[in-house]
């Protein structure tokens, strides 16, 4: 609803806030996110795997300079990335939906609604996101290998 430079301004604030959100939405599926309950090399890898969309911002900033419209297509794709890996890691459909259905509908957003933008993705990635959380509270957690690791 506001104009692009402070719409702007509110997606860079807002978007560091759905991490948190995660960890929040992960007590309540039982996923351990930090990686508090034991360590391997998948947290290992999901960790590196949250740094890789973050270093998409080197193309969405001169992208944003150039035209501040274009920040909720960027951010919008980048911060979809990880759901990819995470989809590998957690052996589950729902990262590669997120991932795949996001960047479509984005794109699609992007172009349907060019005067709206800053509403219509967000909208777009909200119901995404709405949609996966359903899926990952529903899943069927793996049953806990037993002392023989069998």
């Amino acid at each position: 609803m506001l104009p692009a430079g402070p719409a702007s301004i509110a997606l860079f604030l807002c978007m560091p806030a759905v991490f948190p959100l995660g960890l929040l939405f992960a007590r309540f599926t039982g996923e351990d996110l930090l990686a508090t309950k034991s360590s391997n090399e998948l947290d290992g890898l999901f960790m590196f795997n949250l740094v890789m969309p973050n270093l998409v911002w080197g193309i969405a900033i001169p992208f944003w300079m150039i035209e501040p419209s274009s920040l909720p297509l960027s951010a919008g794709i980048l911060a979809g990335l990880m759901w990819v890996p995470f989809s590998w890691i957690l052996k589950h459909w729902v990262g590669l939906f997120h991932g795949i259905t996001r960047t479509v509908l984005v794109v699609t957003a992007w172009f349907l609604f060019p005067d709206h933008r800053f509403v219509a993705i967000p909208a777009v990635i909200v119901i995404v996101y709405l949609i996966s959380i359903v899926a990952l509270a529903t899943r069927r957690l793996p049953e806990p290998a037993g002392p023989s690791g069998v």
